[in-house]
This record gives C-alpha cells, structure tokens and sequence, in this order.
C-alpha cells in the first residue's frame, strides 16, 4: 500500500492563501468610506442586475470582491442572521461586528478544512448616529478579521487606491466630493476610463429613515464628477 503524499502544513497554508488572493486581485476594485452625510460604497460593475453592494440590515451594508457566487452566498446567510437575531430578541441587537464575527468564523472554517478556500474579501459597514459611531470591518478569505479606520479598498490595485484615496476622505468632505475622489482613485489605478453605468454606488445615509440604504443613480455619480 502507497503512502499519501505529504505537503507540510505551513506550505499547505501558504499555496491556499496565494490561490484566493489570486482570484480576489481578479476582481475590479470597491470602497468604502465613512463620511459626515454617511458612508459610501462604490465601485466598477457594468453588470445591471449582479450586485457587488448591497442592505443587509437597517443601518448595515454589505460590499463583497472576488467569486460572485461565494459572496453573494455569504450576503444571504448575513441577512438570513441579521433577520432572524432581530425578530428573536430586537432590531438594535444587530450590529456589523456581530455579523463580522460571523462571517470571520465561517470563513475561517472554510478556508482550514474546505478543499478550496472561498476567494472573497468582503467589508459590512454599519452607519452610527454621528460619523465616529460609524464601524467598517473588513473580512477576508482565511477569516482574518480587521476595524477598518475611515475607508477600506477591497479587490485589486488596493495599495495604490489607498494611497490615493489618504486624506481625501473624512470629515469635512461632501457626499459628492468623496465619490469624486473614489472614482478617480479606481481610474487612475486600473488605468480604465469608466462610463457612469460603468459604477455601482450607495449611500448608508444618515439622514434617511429606519432604512438608511440607498442606491446611486448614474446621473447621481456623473453629476458628482462634474
């Protein structure tokens, strides 16, 4: 009887971590940023109707990078959670590092005992009642968990829109400054002129109702830009 082959955990590790980034470095670039208004989601996607941002909760929004079938798996099963948590005790017990903790535990299930790691890097964002309550946490494909500090890039080219994008938002900086910015920073990045179609884009808008999720229009974003 042969033996079985043998890879040695830290390799092992280490070709499972190479292959997702490789698949997420693929995926076309988000941001997202807390601003005074609220936060913004925005990134490429010329596809209508497969969304890369989307509402989890109330005051919780979800922007996920990489394998669409993977994160979309994933927004489900946090609205799935976020439902059933707000009906069994209240609507205040959900928050996003709730939701975070979650999905850092899935992942990092999947990513050690899966034959293929799920090739996501995801951010839930939850909008406070003024901009330092605000939260960003940025989940990746092993589970890795991390408090994202006033705006997160996901997807590829992350180190040059993040330099980019350093000080451009924050306090101070409008709504329509800020997806001026972002957009700019994903251009000069990618080194791609984007139709405004070309965008996805949404606002967790602190002046809105009990459901603070709004989508963008194209004549939002291009009037931004103007």
């Amino acid at each position: 009887m042969s033996s079985p082959f043998y890879v040695p955990p830290e390799q092992l590790v280490k070709d499972r971590a190479e292959f997702a980034r490789k698949g997420i470095s693929r995926g076309r670039p988000i941001i997202v940023a807390a601003l005074d208004e609220g936060i913004l989601l925005v990134g490429e996607n010329h596809s209508p109707s497969l969304r890369k941002i989307g509402e989890v909760y109330d005051r919780i929004a979800f922007a996920g990078v990489g394998r669409f079938n993977e994160f979309e798996t994933l927004r489900v099963a946090g609205i799935r959670y976020a439902d059933l948590k707000g009906f069994s005790y209240s609507r205040a017990d959900v928050t996003a590092k709730g939701l975070a903790n979650a999905y850092s535990q899935t992942l990092g299930q999947i990513f050690s005992h899966e034959a293929k790691p799920y090739e996501v890097d995801i951010v839930v964002a939850e909008l406070g009642d003024t901009k330092e309550q605000d939260s960003l946490f940025r989940i990746q494909f092993d589970g890795t968990l991390r408090d994202e500090d006033g705006f997160a890039v996901l997807g590829s080219n992350v180190d040059e829109i993040g330099a980019s994008m350093d000080g451009k938002v924050g306090a101070g900086v409008s709504l329509s400054e800020a997806i001026a910015a972002a957009c700019q920073s994903i251009e000069e990045a990618t080194e791609q002129s984007v139709d405004p179609q070309g965008w996805e884009a949404a606002v967790l808008d602190r002046s809105g109702g009990r459901r603070k999720f709004r989508r963008l229009s194209p004549d939002e974003i291009l009037s931004a830009r103007s």
